[in-house]
């Protein structure tokens, strides 16, 4: 479609996002590492990257499937944050900074998706 990965500001709070996961997962058990904490990194890590092979589409059909799979994922993540508290891995101060990150993205992608 022509619009850059790196100019989409959803794209940019998408990043934030798989970051801010990252750093948030880095406490968790050790044995969580290829159960929840795997999931929750390849879930973060999926919306950056729908929102970046999206943008690469030839056709605006195709463009619209990716923001919409991407914004599935925040739904995901926020699911996967909330187990992690309920778990007790994770402070609940944490998870807010997350679930902000994981809305704020959702709320952009809708837009982008409306926009189009």
């Amino acid at each position: 479609m022509g619009q850059a990965f790196r100019d989409l500001q959803a794209g940019h709070r998408a990043m934030a996002l798989a970051e801010a996961v990252y750093e948030l997962s880095k406490s968790f058990p050790r044995e969580e590492l290829y159960g929840l904490t795997g999931q929750l990194r390849r879930s973060a890590l999926s919306i950056p990257s729908h929102i970046a092979e999206g943008s690469s589409s030839n056709s605006l059909g195709e463009f619209k499937q990716f923001p919409g799979v991407a914004r599935g994922w925040t739904y995901e993540v926020r699911t996967q944050v909330e187990s992690a508290r309920n778990l007790k891995f994770v402070s609940p101060e944490k998870v807010q900074g997350v679930w902000g990150l994981a809305h704020e993205a959702g709320r952009m992608l809708y837009a982008l998706l409306e926009s189009l």
